[in-house]
């Protein structure tokens, strides 16, 4: 028998080392074992950026201008040449059914006048009395004029109070004399004017509040307690506050528009708490599987962790994209909700685990307990039977269901085809407005197109040139041309080089005939003039303004949508080593958009529903498009990821679909429906613009996290089988390598 004797020396070998935890792995460690540091450090963040915010006060400016533009040359034109419509202007609207020319309302409205001369930012105020045209033709109805030494956007609210509460003196006093002696209503008084549609202005409405009181009755139901319900809602609070504190901050150095905030609000407050939910979502189901708080919070910021920081970054590049179209204020708002989802998302990945690890034991106690008692009425310990349910439906029958949904939303989507861009104006305040009243009286008094008049600006191209023919020659075209009501006698400029002539349109500004006369004036009318006279012709205006802006809006959007939809499918690409994935996720994200925009033409454009028809809002199409494709990202990754990781594991294509969406369904749903709590809450207020987006983002979430991902997606997927997972060998050694999961 032969045996061996071991070498003198020799050593067992040693265990391999432990894998190396990922970067997110090790920040949930982190913070799990410095919770109050890292709660101390977003309360001090908190406190600190409001603390500034608070002492500095905003400086937001709503910048429409667009350089290069014919109203932006006619405007630059004016200043030139010391034209008096190149300044702001106020309108001082009187009504009196007896006549605003009566001697004692006469004498009233001057003093009353001769005040708000005196008053800060007011440069110049021109009477009624001392223009017959700016009374209307039954005498009931007349205007001053306030010519402000600010820009419209530079008035603060405190400011264009001032000056209303003093004309309105005029009026109180009127109206107790009328009264007194034939009890008429005597003299009313309204203030009109770009400046004075701060006073109708909504603040909120405690939409914020509504919005988060519906999460958490949605969370709390999904969690079953009161303190995991608000946990998503208390990491959303902390990212959204301190963001909007530093927007306030930086809207001193940045164009950043007034709106911004209420968008922030409501994309930060969605976002975020969806972000917090699908990490706890994970967080529960690894307690239910019996990990210890400690690695299901680990494993839980890394598996779904991974998944928010890339449906972020997706969000983010297609809200950068906005700076491709050059948009002035529109790019600073992209850049503040970009912000906005940046810091949610720290905050998810931050914040949200010490929280976790501050009430990981109890968390561990009720979620095993739940899962304890369902398994104890035959259930299983995780839910997901129903949507495994319905995924055999609709795998079973994948051609039939993918044809009728995308029917379906094709259908909504194709008013969308018919979208008419604008911006609201004071025809859209609330009817008790002082602005609304206004513009109301105006319309009445001389005409719908007045409340837009076209500013025709003329130069001169040889210096002392008489402009008196040319003016005249140009206000007797204007009078002859269709859809013009009435222009005014030539305004000649300080040195006399360049004049102004004021047409006002038949039609109402928002009425599409006014765009159509205001192309037809510049490219055929004043072009004609042109050639005749010698003179340069521009046309600029509030309401050229408007068309600028939306003609500019609707030329980039290719660009824009090129850009977005590209770099997101470099993304998807990378992610998922697949074509037809990222393929079909951006065909469908643009059919939820169309479906959103098709929406929002019928009820806000169309008047749908009783709502007052009008332009859609010219910035909300590509807002709604850059968030909207970023969200559906976010909800294509986090179910993709899924279905992935299953095919990785058991290479059964169907299964994968199904148990993919049995593990996601119910979080997607609950995700999509705090989404749809939060935007649906800003239509409970008076403002256009807020019922607008806040709708369309209904819609377009309602569509995405229901029809698209819960129905269209898994028979999608059936149909394709293996081929969705199917990539060139070519591109898949030269894209990079983005890892999204991990096998359990």
């Amino acid at each position: 028998m032969v045996t061996t004797t071991p070498v003198r020396g020799d050593t067992p070998t040693p265990p391999p080392p432990p894998p190396r935890r990922s970067l997110l792995e090790r920040a949930a460690g982190f913070a799990q074992r410095h919770r109050w540091t890292a709660l101390l450090l977003w309360v001090v963040v908190l406190f600190a950026v409001w603390g500034g915010a608070t002492v500095t006060g905003d400086a937001y400016r709503d910048d429409f201008s667009l350089p290069g533009t014919e109203t932006q040359q006619a405007l630059e034109t004016m200043k030139k040449h010391g034209s008096a419509q190149a300044g702001d202007t106020l309108d001082i609207v009187l009504h009196d059914e007896r006549g605003v020319t009566g001697t004692d309302t006469r004498e009233r409205v001057t003093a009353m006048l001769d005040e708000v001369a005196g008053l800060p930012r007011v440069a110049q105020v021109r009477s009624p009395y001392e223009d017959r045209q700016a009374v209307s033709r039954d005498g009931t109805v007349g205007y001053a004029t306030v010519v402000l030494d600010v820009r419209s956007e530079d008035m603060t609210t405190e400011d264009t109070r001032r000056i209303l509460d003093t004309a309105r003196s005029a009026q109180s006093s009127a109206s107790s004399d009328a009264s007194a002696s034939d009890g008429s209503g005597g003299l009313t008084v309204e203030l009109g004017g770009e400046a004075a549609r701060v006073l109708a202005e909504s603040e909120g409405g405690g939409a914020e509040g509504v919005g988060m009181l519906a999460a958490l009755v949605i969370l709390g139901f999904m969690f079953g307690t009161v303190i995991a319900a608000g946990l998503p809602v208390v990491t959303a609070v902390f990212a959204v506050g301190s963001t909007l504190g530093a927007i306030i901050l930086l809207s001193h150095v940045f164009t950043i528009a007034s709106y911004t905030p209420y968008i922030m609000m409501l994309v930060g407050l969605g976002v975020g708490i969806d972000y917090a939910l699908l990490i706890f979502a994970r967080y529960r189901t690894e307690l239910v599987r019996g990990a210890s708080p400690e690695e299901a919070n680990r494993r839980a910021l890394d598996l779904a962790g991974r998944t928010v920081v890339f449906a972020g970054c997706t969000v983010i590049v297609a809200l950068l994209g906005l700076v491709a179209l050059g948009l002035g204020s529109l790019q600073g708002m992209a850049v503040a909700v970009a912000l906005t989802v940046l810091v949610t998302m720290l905050a998810s990945l931050t914040l949200l685990p010490a929280l976790l690890a501050l009430f990981g034991k109890r968390f561990a106690r009720q979620f095993r307990a739940r899962a304890e008692k369902r398994a104890a009425k035959g259930g299983a310990a995780e839910s997901g039977a129903g949507w495994r349910r319905w995924s055999d439906l609709v795998q079973r029958r994948p051609l039939a269901a993918l044809v009728l949904a995308v029917a379906a939303l094709g259908a909504l989507a194709a008013p969308a085809l018919d979208l008419r861009l604008g911006l609201g104006d004071a025809g859209n305040e609330p009817p008790a407005s002082t602005s609304r009243k206004a513009y109301d009286l105006l319309a009445d008094g001389f005409g719908p197109g007045f409340n837009g008049p076209l500013v025709v600006v003329a130069e001169t191209k040889t210096a002392g040139e008489d402009p008196g023919e040319a003016g005249a020659e140009l206000t007797r075209t204007l009078d002859d041309t269709p859809g013009i009501a009435a222009a005014t006698d030539p305004i000649p400029a300080e040195d006399g080089k360049a004049f102004t002539v004021i047409a006002f349109p038949e039609t109402s500004p928002q009425d599409e005939r006014t765009g159509e006369l205001v192309h037809t004036l510049r490219d055929d009318v004043l072009a004609d003039l042109r050639e005749e006279t010698g003179t340069r012709y521009l046309v600029g205006g509030a309401t050229t303004a408007v068309i600028d802006y939306s003609d500019t809006v609707a030329d980039r959007m290719p660009l824009f949508v090129a850009i977005v939809v590209g770099l997101s499918l470099l993304i998807l690409v990378a992610l998922f080593r697949s074509l037809l994935v990222p393929l079909k996720a951006a065909l469908l994200n643009l059919l939820s958009i169309g479906a959103a925009l098709g929406a929002m033409t019928l009820v806000f454009q169309k008047g749908l529903f009783g709502v007052e028809p009008g332009p859609i809002e010219a910035y909300l199409p590509v807002m709604i498009f850059a968030i909207v494709f970023g969200l559906s990202m976010d909800y294509e990754i986090f179910l993709i990821s899924r279905i992935r990781e299953e095919w990785l594991r058991g290479g059964d294509a169907g299964a994968a679909v199904r148990e993919g969406l049995a593990h996601t369904g119910s979080v997607v749903t609950a995700a999509g429906a705090i989404m749809i709590a939060v935007f649906g809450a800003f239509m409970l207020g008076g403002d256009r613009m807020l019922q607008q987006f806040g709708f369309g983002m209904v819609v377009a979430v309602f569509v995405d996290a229901v029809v698209i991902r819960c129905l269209i997606v898994p028979a999608a997927l059936q149909l394709m089988g293996r081929h969705a997972w199917w990539i060139p060998a070519g591109l898949d050694r030269r894209m990079p390598r983005l890892d999204i999961e991990k096998h359990d």
